[in-house]
């Protein structure tokens, strides 16, 4: 009795001891990373969601898989990221895809275009319908592997020296504005400039160009546009829900083990998720330090958006014929957008109208 009891005890321990040997054993091997960050420092919130990101990966790893941060200009241009993952002067970089539709149009899709999705419903598609998946084989053209990095959600329509009125006001009208409505606006008459967020002052100031788009009311109040171009328009019709993304070299990633692949997952989930929840909290207040600072809140005139629709919608049917990346993602993306702009106008939509006209 007293053996068999014995080994009985030596047979529980020995399953228990190998059931946590694995865990035991395994050690992570040191990584060191460089992200190339497409915005200024200054900009905390678009900025810091790589930041935010990092410090979560070294948390997670113990501090064995390092990633170090680089604002726009210290190792590459603002808008030389892609080229940068892509040749893996840098492992991964921390951008807004519409930035490069030079490249391919399909690049805005995985970011925003005009009378797109809204925050929420990107994020459906990406991490529920097929966005991720899609985007991802586009993105592999360039060896890049995606992971949604934060979302500002609805953007302003701008700063302006002159209060728009009318469709007549766009022509001529030099703007700065990123990615791919630019494209929109000339078909309105106006003359689009894609400059980086750190140069949109000087331009404004200098009158090199008449307006500028950059993100809501706590960056634009930190860029001072305010001071030199004091009509504030909206919505962005542009950019419903621009989503930011890392792109990563897909040779290092592949490089990774499951568990570092597992944790840039989850930190870049967290990122995301916090970049939109920083907005949402500091752009109410800087909304009315702008307004209290003279700045003049514009509602864009209905021909405007009217005729941005229309133009847009023209764009997209000759990307449809033209180029074979859009026509396979901007397919899945318009079913998906149709089926959520009939949900979200029978809930969201309804609710949002009621609240925001009561008296709290």
């Amino acid at each position: 009795m007293q053996r068999r009891s014995f080994i009985n005890r030596a047979g529980l321990a020995g399953v228990l001891a190998a059931s946590v040997a694995p865990a035991v054993v395994r050690a992570e091997a040191n990584v060191r990373w460089r992200l190339a960050s497409s915005f200024p420092k200054s900009l905390d919130t678009i900025y810091g969601a790589a930041e935010v990101f990092t410090k979560k990966i070294s948390e997670m790893s113990g501090g064995k898989f390092v990633i170090s941060v680089h604002a726009a200009g210290e190792l590459m241009p603002a808008f030389g990221v892609v080229d940068g993952v892509q040749n893996a002067t840098v492992e991964m970089a921390h951008t807004a895809p519409y930035y490069f539709v030079g490249k391919d149009e399909t690049f805005a899709i995985g970011s925003a275009i005009p009378f797109g999705l809204n925050s929420r419903q990107m994020s459906a598609w990406m991490y529920e319908g097929n966005g991720l998946k899609l985007m991802r084989e586009f993105y592999a053209q360039y060896n890049i592997i995606s992971f949604p990095g934060g979302n500002t959600g609805a953007q302003m329509g701008g700063w302006y020296r002159k209060p728009i009125k009318s469709l007549e006001d766009m022509k001529g009208l030099k703007m700065r504005i990123g990615g791919f409505a630019g494209k929109v606006i000339e078909r309105l008459g106006s003359i689009p400039q894609n400059l980086p967020g750190g140069e949109i002052y000087q331009a404004l100031e200098k009158g090199t160009i008449d307006a500028a788009e950059w993100v809501g009311p706590y960056d634009d109040q930190k860029l001072g546009f305010y001071k030199v171009a004091p009509f504030y328009h909206y919505p962005g019709w542009w950019e419903g829900g621009p989503q930011l993304d890392f792109f990563i070299n897909t040779k290092a990633f592949g490089a990774l083990s499951p568990e570092y692949k597992a944790m840039i997952e989850a930190a870049a989930s967290h990122a995301h998720v916090e970049m939109q929840a920083r907005y949402d909290a500091a752009n109410p207040l800087a909304l009315k330090q702008l307004v209290a600072a003279k700045a003049q809140l514009v509602q864009m005139p209905k021909s405007v958006m009217d005729g941005a629709f229309k133009a847009s919608m023209e764009i997209y049917s000759e990307l449809n014929a033209k180029n074979k990346n859009w026509a396979k993602v901007y397919a899945d993306y318009a079913k998906f957008r149709a089926d959520q702009n009939l949900w979200f106008r029978f809930t969201e939509a309804t609710f949002d109208r009621y609240m925001q006209a009561a008296k709290l």
